[in-house]
């Protein structure tokens, strides 16, 4: 049997005819940039996280750099972000000139630890970066409070949780501003690259969209050096179409993963824990294993599909050499990097083929 780590084709089929009027839709009209399909898509998105206000961008990495350079966030500036997470997350801190200051997860959620942010703030700092890595909230409570306490903004990356909750309000909605990606692989993902900006500040709003259009308010009226970042009219349609569907496409996952954690019962496979006031939509199912990269070929000899997020953490990249951050200074985030292993998990697996992937976990065997 083969499997895929991820595929789109069972969803994209039971939608396909919806997709292909909707294209020949933007087609016909003859408007192909912010016209009113973002505008829809956008209202429509806004809605869907309980928030104000959406604006449409290139991708999720646009998202979080216009957040932040709406908050006037530059030079000299810090701004925390998780020791673990796409590099994303630290680049958009760099764009705008700031230092991006890492802090370690928890080992158990992989998603930032509340109980040392504290120690990393200084006078310098401007923003906390609360990613809801793999699908899950961060401890929002926690870090709000904290921001609260040190007058800062808490900025959602929300580029893997499309449809997730924490206590009963959807990400985009929990902190002063969200970043989205529609990248194609994600719980919501377009056909290319986009992105949005979800939030209830509505001066943010405005500010964002401005610089997301060359700063312009206006045509030819330009107010701020800004960028060309902007939602297309195609990949806003076609994102319309799927975002009616997206709670059931998460509800299959949950359904997935629920099998995952019930029934993989190797010791030598460290399963993910799901906070309690959480709705996790699995945009990845991370486990960790000693002998990660053992497993992974035993399971990719089976035909099984695995993927590595991420085998190098972010203070030991190149790019970020400048930071002069040694080995072994991060070290759960580290931790994970060596252990981490992300198993099949989309719309469109069978039972059978989740069973297999389970007999698979639970036949292989650590060495002594």
């Amino acid at each position: 049997m083969n499997i895929p780590f991820s595929s789109v084709g069972v969803m994209h089929r039971e939608i396909e005819s919806e997709m292909l009027d909707k294209f020949r839709e933007v087609y016909e009209n003859n408007w192909f940039i912010q016209g009113r399909e973002v505008e829809k898509f956008e209202e429509e998105f806004a809605t869907y996280c309980g928030a104000k206000y959406c604006v449409g961008c290139g991708n999720g990495l646009d998202a979080l750099y216009l957040i932040l350079r709406a908050y006037g966030i530059g030079k000299e500036d810090e701004v925390i972000v998780p020791s673990n997470t796409y590099i994303a997350t630290a680049l958009a801190v760099s764009y705008t000139g700031a230092r991006p200051v890492f802090v370690e997860p928890r080992m158990e959620s992989y998603n930032i630890n509340p109980e040392e942010i504290e120690a990393k703030i200084t006078e310098r700092t401007r923003a906390i970066m609360a990613v809801h890595l793999y699908g899950q909230p961060a401890e929002m409570d926690a870090i709000m409070e904290l921001a609260g306490k040190y007058s800062l903004k808490v900025i959602e990356d929300a580029a893997q949780a499309h449809g997730a909750s924490y206590k009963g309000k959807r990400t985009g909605n929990l902190g002063d501003a969200a970043g989205f990606s529609f990248y194609p692989g994600k719980n919501l993902g377009a056909l290319g690259d986009g992105g949005a900006v979800v939030t209830n500040d509505k001066e943010l709003a405005e500010l964002v969209r401005a610089l997301g259009n060359y700063g312009s308010d206006y045509k030819y009226h330009h107010i701020y050096q800004g960028n060309n970042s902007r939602l297309d009219e195609v990949q806003a349609g076609l994102l319309r179409v799927k975002l009616k569907e997206l709670d059931k496409w998460n509800a299959r996952r949950m359904e997935i993963a629920g099998r995952y954690l019930n029934e993989i019962v190797n010791p030598g496979i460290t399963l993910p824990v799901t906070s309690f006031d959480c709705t996790h939509v699995y945009h990845i199912f991370a486990v960790r294993c000693r002998q990660r990269d053992r497993l992974e070929e035993y399971l990719n000899q089976k035909g099984i599909g695995t993927n590595k997020h991420y085998p190098i953490p972010m203070h030991l990249q190149e790019a970020y050499a400048e930071l002069q951050i040694p080995r072994g200074a991060l070290p759960v985030a580290e931790e994970i990097s060596g252990t981490q292993l992300s198993l099949p998990m989309y719309y469109g697996m069978t039972e059978e083929e989740v069973s297999y992937v389970i007999e698979a976990l639970n036949t292989w065997k650590a060495e002594e």
